[in-house]
């Protein structure tokens, strides 16, 4: 008998830091991605960068925009372009729920990571809300508090 593997088989490529930085993430989804061949095996290499990145409505579908896969090196003619429009996979019924908060004023799809699931690529994204300067520091003063806290727990042991 096999014996199972503890983890779900997840294998993170990239994560997006400055995603809860840069935004208050009100709701996450798994997408999957329509990738070419060389941009998997560029995936597989770690070649990919989620910076700017964001999702957006077309034709009732939504896409990725501004997400760099680096070449592959061992592709030919036939190797993709590192900026181009990816399309996210989303259950008709997940885009028909997006779809209106994606165009609410002041949220925006933010990619947060890309892993690999049991051989397939997806996507961890949210629902983001820009934060002000203030808000940044806030959280960034509660953070510092929370360090603090867990630093001084840890010596009373």
């Amino acid at each position: 008998m096999a014996a199972k593997k503890e983890k779900s088989d997840i294998k993170i490529i990239a994560k997006n830091r400055k995603a809860r930085h840069e935004y208050e993430i009100v709701d996450t989804w798994e997408a999957g991605l329509v990738l070419l061949g060389t941009e998997v095996k560029a995936l597989r290499n770690g070649r990919c960068s989620l910076g700017d990145s964001y999702g957006e409505v077309r034709k009732g579908e939504i896409w990725l925009c501004k997400m760099h896969i680096g070449p592959y090196e061992m592709g030919n003619r036939e190797n993709h372009e590192a900026f181009r429009r990816r399309k996210l996979l989303f259950n008709r019924r997940e885009i028909r729920k997006l779809i209106p908060r994606i165009e609410e004023r002041g949220l925006t799809l933010v990619p947060m990571k890309i892993y690999f699931k049991r051989g397939m690529v997806k996507m961890e994204i949210g629902l983001g809300r820009g934060k002000k300067l203030h808000d940044k520091r806030d959280s960034k003063a509660k953070q510092d508090v929370q360090r603090r806290i867990a630093k001084e727990l840890g010596r009373r042991d």
